[in-house]
This record gives structure tokens, C-alpha cells and sequence, in this order.
């Protein structure tokens, strides 16, 4: 009995085992089944585990990775201004803006800086949108490629921006005509910035297409946009009372329903507002005198430095502006110490491509530079300065949230081989290249031509050729917009600008052609003579004081389909002495992936760099400018077209380097 009180039969496999074994085997298979019950339920907890870490992912992605005061933020409250800070979503929020234009900007290149701005410490971007860009002819609107608004507006929500447009109609920014379109002026009885009709239907018509555009981007829809800006710095212009309610009522009234707000200078704030809008300053340097006056206007509101200026721009014959960054730092410094909000305007300045740029009336007519480096953070080909550097230092203490992204690396710069000019087209040859010939009994400016389906022109250069008979003294009546190179029988003769009337014509016997070619070096941009913007001859041009009639006129706008006909020209092998004006054609070869480089022309004069056909500005001796930036974007792997158009003089070869040369440098007073 003894032995069989140790022998047990196994349940599981019919097996008899003694007591001891009996007691091994279960001690091991009560192991094996908790192990077993344990595997199976660690696998339920990793399964339960898997799903919780993908919900709480797919939040922080929802609410934490929106831009930052943005976390399980309220959509139905957006930014508002009824106290003395802003709240968005209901909590208190501090504007800390960046300014970078995507037309400023190669679209390669978006991401890139709109990172590096993120990385300084900037919540907010802001940006123009130019009406002049979007809509080049009348019913003709470009939203696509480097003017692709919705997808940069898209790409700032996804890097964790918010978004304050500035959709004008009127921006200013530096552009030729503030941004306006140059067919308006089409229009004898053209007022600009005010409720006259033709602008104003002209303004819905382009509200028709924007706004839907962006309206889904709206903070309560889910978007980036907390804020729109009603126009720009009217209160500099002031012409029409009922002007601004138009304006803001063509927003609203299209679907905008974010905070609005308007942006002016010190001593024109209470001119520049309008009820239901908010209003900023501009400015660069902090005045206690206008912080109690825009107190005044709007007690018990946030104080928004919409245009805090980090440098200034840049034009012909002048010096290049700075700004020391230890003047910009202690501005902002002393801004965000006293609670309010800024804006940097610029953060990036870009570059004003093709013939983008505006020009200034007051004292005298000035062009701006293609560059529009603006001295700001970020360089015109984004490289870090010292500004940036103490901003992001600055801003780091402000900044409640997590750790700034790490600064993004800086792209590489080459400096090519010389692109060497090898065929020479002389302007005469190119002539039949162009839309015309327009014949006219007198003069017609740019825009009243009958060209790019009757829009007129809006940039470059335009020839007027007239029979002479007689030699004697040629009067430009400061009808000349703005430059004329004037030649007879295509001899150069002489130069009419704004300060130079007055030209001795040769004489000579018979029937000869007299040329004028002028150049729109850029409409003005600011001011309060908009109107009177019209480009090219805009009044009489008198031989010893009688009228010259009878003109055959080219329109010379350089426009890519333009420069792309010039491939069936008569391109002839580049001569020892050729003829002026004339296109100059070259070559740069660039090894693998393209890299940024600068553009240099010693012994060039004046003219305009064309490269695989995109015009990339103009160049001018003068200065302060000295090179042209030219992003690897633009270029091809391998062989690229370098067109120069010179007016008057040139060295014949076109030279490439690794470091920008915006010319001899002065602080701003």
C-alpha cells in the first residue's frame, strides 16, 4: 500500500508516476501554465498598450502638435482682443510674428525657412499676397507653383505656425505699384485705394478668388489663419472715408471671421482704422508718445507691433542699410518686456525676382534693388546672422513651452566657373520677336498699349521709333518713365532720365529713324500719387519744340515666352565689338546637385540676367547691390542658359561665387 500510495496515475497522459515524480511534474506544469497564462497576458497588455500609445499619438498629434498655446485648444473662439492681452481658443496668447513672402522665396525653399524661423522662437507667420502676381491680366489668376498661397499656408500648419495674411488689396511692400495690378491704370479715370467703381469692381472680382481660398484655413475651421489685415497703412493715404469699410466689408463678407486688424505708422493711426478692426503700429524704434497715443485711441486693448522694421531696403545709387543687431534685439527686448505682441518685419526678406521691385517719389525717384535682403534674421539666401542668433536667445525666455527645434543646417554654396559669353543677338535683331509692331500717331504709355490681350504692359522696357528730317534740340518734358536711351539711325546718341531733359540731336540729311527705349525701373510703391504710376512715354517728346508724331512702338516686356522665342533668333557668334543694346548668351555648368551662388558682372553697365529662361533681376554698376543671388533651385544638373540683356557696355563673361555682395554699408538713422 505504501509503494502504491506513491504511484500516481497522470491524468493528462495515462502515464503512472511515483509521488515525488508527481509532485516534480505538477510543480513544473503549474510553472509552464503560469508562464503560458502570463505570455498571453502580457500579449492582451502590449495589444491594450499598442492601442492606447496610437490613441494618445494620434491626440498629441491633433492638440499637441498644433502650433504652440495651441494644445486641446477651443476652435470656437479665435484670436480676440478684449482685454489687455490676447487670448485664442480662450487663453492667453502672445503674438511673436515672423514676416518671409512666398513670392520672395523659391518654393524649394519654403520648408526650409519657415523651419528656421520656427527654430528662433516664432509662433506666427505673416505674409502679403500680391494682387499684381495673382492676377497679371484682367480674368487671368495664377494661384499655382511659386504663387501656390494654400499650399504654403498649409505647410506653415503643418511646421506648427499660425498664420496672419494680408491680403491688401493695396500691400506696399516694395513692390512695383504696392502690389496693384498696372492694367487699373488702363482706366483715365483710375483712383486707386478708393470706392471709385472700376477699383472697386476690380477688388471684388479678385476677392471673388482669393478668399474662398482661404476662408477654409480660418482658426475656427481648423486652419492656421487667426488674423487678417484689413489693407495696409491707409492712414498714409486717406482719400476715401468710406475706403476701409468697403474693404473689410469685401472680407467679411466672403466668409472671413477671424480677428481683423489694420497696420499704420505712428501719425497716421487715427486715419488708417476702421470700426470692427484693431488696430498696429509700425515703427523701429519704441516711442512712449505713441504707445499712449494708440492707448488712446483703443483703451484697454492689446498692443500689437505689426511692422516691427530689423532693417530697411535697399535702392540704386544709394548705400546698402543696416541696422546693428544689438539695436534690433534691445527693441524687441524692450517690446516683449512691457507684454506686448511684434511682428519682424522682415524675418526673411527674399529677393524681388524679375522687375518685382518698386520705387520710391519722396524727395526724388529712387528704384529699389532685386535684393531684398532687408538686414533681416535670416539672409536674403537664408543664412543665420547675429540677429538671429540674439533673437532666438531673446525669445528662448519667452518661451513657456517646450525646447526650440534644433536650427535647421544651412544649404551649400558654390562658386561656379565663369559662365562665358559666346553668341550676341543686338536688340534691333530681336525686334521681330516681340507682340507688335504697334503703330500710333503719338506716344502711348506701357499700359495703354494693345498688347497681352489689351492688359497693356506692366514691366521692362519699351522702343518708340519716329521719322526725323532735321537734326536740333530734343525736349523730353519729363515725359520719360523712367529712363530712354535715345539713338538715331540706331547710333546711340544720349541718355533722358528724370534729371537730364534735354538732348542735342546731330544733324543730318534726309529720312532717319529716331529710337527711344525706355525702361520702367519700377512704379512707386508708397505715396500718395498711385494714379499717376503710368510707364514708357506718357506725354510729348519735341524736336526744337514741335511735337514728334507718328511712332512705331515695340513692347519689350522680357517675359518668359519671350525669351523662350529668342531660341529661333539670329543668334550670331559674339563679335569683337558688338553692338549695344544687345543679349549676350553664356553658359554655366553645374556639377551634380545644384548648389546657391552669386552672381557677379564687373565691367557690365546696366541690364537685366535671364537664367534658363527665368528672369532673375537687374543689375545696375552703380550699386549698392554688386551680385546677384541665384538659388540651386533655378538651376539644372549639368549645363544652364545664362541670357544677359546690357544696355550699354559689357566685359563678356559672367562670374559665379560662394558669399553675397550687397556693397558698402551704412546704419540706419
Amino acid at each position: 500500500m505504501a509503494a502504491a500510495s506513491r504511484v500516481h496515475l497522470c491524468s493528462q497522459s495515462g502515464c503512472k508516476l511515483n509521488s515525488t515524480a508527481a509532485c516534480v511534474y505538477h510543480g513544473r506544469r503549474s510553472h509552464i501554465l503560469s508562464m503560458v497564462v502570463c505570455r498571453i497576458r502580457n500579449a492582451h497588455k502590449r495589444k491594450y498598450a499598442l492601442i492606447c500609445l496610437c490613441i494618445i499619438g494620434f491626440i498629441m498629434y491633433r492638440y499637441l502638435g498644433m502650433p504652440a498655446g495651441g494644445r486641446r485648444m477651443s476652435r470656437k473662439v479665435g484670436l480676440s482682443a478684449n482685454s489687455s492681452q490676447f487670448t485664442l481658443g480662450g487663453e492667453p496668447f502672445r503674438i511673436l510674428g515672423g514676416s518671409i513672402h512666398y513670392f520672395r522665396v523659391p518654393r524649394a525653399y519654403w520648408r526650409d525657412r519657415l523651419m528656421k524661423m520656427k527654430a528662433c522662437g516664432i509662433n506666427t507667420l505673416t505674409t502679403y499676397v500680391p494682387w499684381s502676381l495673382h492676377q497679371p491680366e484682367r480674368g487671368v489668376f495664377n494661384f499655382h507653383t511659386q504663387l501656390d498661397l494654400i499650399a504654403y499656408i498649409s505647410l506653415a500648419a503643418e511646421l506648427g505656425l499660425w498664420v496672419i495674411l494680408r491680403p491688401g488689396p493695396y500691400i506696399s511692400s516694395e513692390l512695383d505699384l504696392g502690389g496693384l495690378p498696372s492694367w487699373l491704370l488702363r482706366d483715365g479715370s483710375m483712383r486707386l485705394r478708393t470706392t471709385h467703381p472700376g477699383f472697386a469692381q476690380a477688388v471684388n472680382a479678385f476677392f471673388d478668388k482669393l478668399i474662398p481660398k482661404v476662408v477654409p484655413l480660418q482658426f475656427k475651421k481648423g486652419g492656421p489663419i487667426i488674423a487678417v489685415q484689413v489693407e495696409n497703412e491707409y492712414g498714409s493715404f486717406a482719400k476715401d472715408d468710406s475706403y476701409m469699410l468697403f474693404i473689410k466689408e469685401a472680407l467679411e463678407s466672403r466668409g472671413i471671421s477671424e480677428l481683423l486688424l489694420t497696420s499704420d505708422n505712428h501719425n497716421t493711426i487715427k486715419s488708417g482704422g476702421v470700426d470692427g478692426a484693431i488696430r498696429s503700429l509700425k515703427l523701429q524704434k519704441l516711442n512712449q508718445r505713441d504707445i499712449q497715443d494708440l492707448n488712446a485711441i483703443q483703451p484697454n486693448s492689446p498692443f500689437l507691433v505689426m511692422d516691427y522694421w530689423t532693417g530697411w531696403y535697399d535702392v540704386w545709387g544709394d548705400l546698402h542699410h543696416v541696422l546693428p543687431p544689438e539695436d534690433m534685439v534691445s527693441t524687441v527686448r524692450e517690446i516683449l518686456r512691457r507684454g506686448m505682441s511684434v511682428n519682424l518685419y522682415m524675418f526673411h526678406g527674399g529677393s524681388s525676382f524679375g522687375f518685382m521691385s518698386g520705387a520710391l517719389a519722396d524727395p526724388s525717384y529712387k528704384a529699389l534693388v532685386p535684393s531684398y535682403d532687408y538686414d533681416a534674421p535670416l539672409s536674403e539666401a537664408g543664412e543665420y546672422t547675429p540677429k538671429y542668433h540674439l533673437l532666438r536667445d531673446l525669445l528662448s525666455r519667452y518661451n513657456s513651452g517646450d525646447s526650440f527645434p534644433d536650427m535647421p543646417a544651412l544649404h551649400y554654396r558654390e562658386a561656379y566657373e565663369p559662365a562665358i559669353m559666346y553668341q550676341h543677338l543686338s536688340l534691333w535683331d530681336a525686334l521681330s520677336f516681340t507682340e507688335g509692331p504697334i503703330k500710333s500717331l503719338k506716344p502711348l504709355s506701357m499700359e495703354n498699349l494693345p498688347v497681352n490681350n489689351r492688359n497693356g504692359q506692366s514691366y521692362g522696357y519699351t522702343l518708340y521709333e519716329t521719322s526725323i528730317f532735321s537734326g536740333g534740340s530734343l525736349k523730353s518734358g519729363d515725359n520719360v518713365r523712367d529712363r530712354a536711351l535715345v539713338f538715331v539711325d540706331r547710333s546711340y546718341i544720349g541718355l533722358f532720365k528724370r534729371q537730364s531733359l534735354e538732348l542735342a540731336v546731330p544733324d543730318g540729311k534726309g529720312q532717319r529713324t529716331l529710337s527711344l527705349l525706355v525702361e520702367n525701373c519700377g512704379r512707386v510703391h508708397h505715396g500718395r500719387d498711385l494714379d499717376k504710376q503710368h510707364k514708357g512715354l506718357v506725354g510729348d517728346i519735341l524736336l526744337n519744340n514741335i511735337p514728334l508724331r507718328d511712332f512705331t512702338i515695340y513692347s519689350l516686356d522680357m517675359k518668359p515666352s519671350f525669351i523662350d522665342s529668342l531660341y529661333q533668333a539670329p543668334w550670331k557668334t559674339l563679335p569683337e565689338t558688338p553692338s549695344f543694346p544687345g543679349f549676350f548668351m553664356g553658359r554655366l555648368f553645374a556639377y551634380g546637385y545644384p548648389s546657391d551662388t552669386f552672381m557677379r558682372l564687373p565691367g557690365w553697365e546696366k541690364g537685366v540676367v535671364f537664367i534658363n529662361g527665368l528672369n532673375l533681376g537687374r543689375y545696375w554698376s552703380i550699386g549698392p547691390q554688386q551680385a546677384l543671388y541665384l538659388p540651386g533651385p533655378f538651376l539644372n544638373s549639368g549645363h544652364n542658359q545664362v541670357i544677359v540683356f546690357e544696355e550699354q557696355e559689357g566685359d563678356y563673361k559672367v562670374q559665379f561665387e560662394d558669399t553675397h555682395d550687397l556693397g558698402m554699408a551704412a546704419d540706419i538713422q
